[in-house]
């Protein structure tokens, strides 16, 4: 999928291979969670800091790209991350809960699946939760394959 992407666009810089991850902890949460990028409108995602430290991973940057996959591993799309903010999870808005595109789309039932998820990362590297734990909020755009993009 990558390679496709990058034929297509012969003046893109190299910026080499770009993650390859799944949305999610989970082969069933990841399906649902792409079906949000490519059949609905999830344009962002939330991570927390301490979990990409862990995790030996950089934090994203403007103009990145990087590669969706479902529940499976597959390739299923390719993001551009568009903004990034870092900040505690408690400052997360209304607008931000909406972009992210899950569920109902309101603030009350992001910070209700969000928390649920980052009790369950802290859990696994080991730290306490708490709502100001430090939160990478990216906006993305979607790339390819040429149907999906935006």
């Amino acid at each position: 999928m990558w390679a496709d992407y990058r034929a297509s666009r012969p003046g893109l810089p190299d910026e080499g291979e770009p993650p390859v991850e799944c949305f999610g902890d989970s082969p069933a949460l990841a399906d649902e969670l792409i079906a949000f990028v490519t059949d609905g409108p999830k344009r962002a995602t939330a991570g927390l800091v301490a979990a990409y430290a862990a995790d030996g991973e950089p934090l994203p940057r403007v103009g990145s790209h990087w590669v969706a996959c479902g529940g499976d591993g597959r390739p299923r799309v390719v993001l551009r991350t568009q903004e990034l903010r870092v900040g505690p999870l408690s400052s997360v808005d209304a607008q931000f809960a909406w972009d992210e595109g899950e569920y109902d789309r309101s603030l009350e039932s992001w910070l209700d699946g969000h928390r649920r998820f980052f009790r369950r990362e802290c859990e696994r590297i080991g730290i306490e939760f708490s709502d100001e734990l430090e939160v990478v909020f990216e906006r993305f755009s979607r790339v390819w394959p040429p149907g999906l993009a935006d």
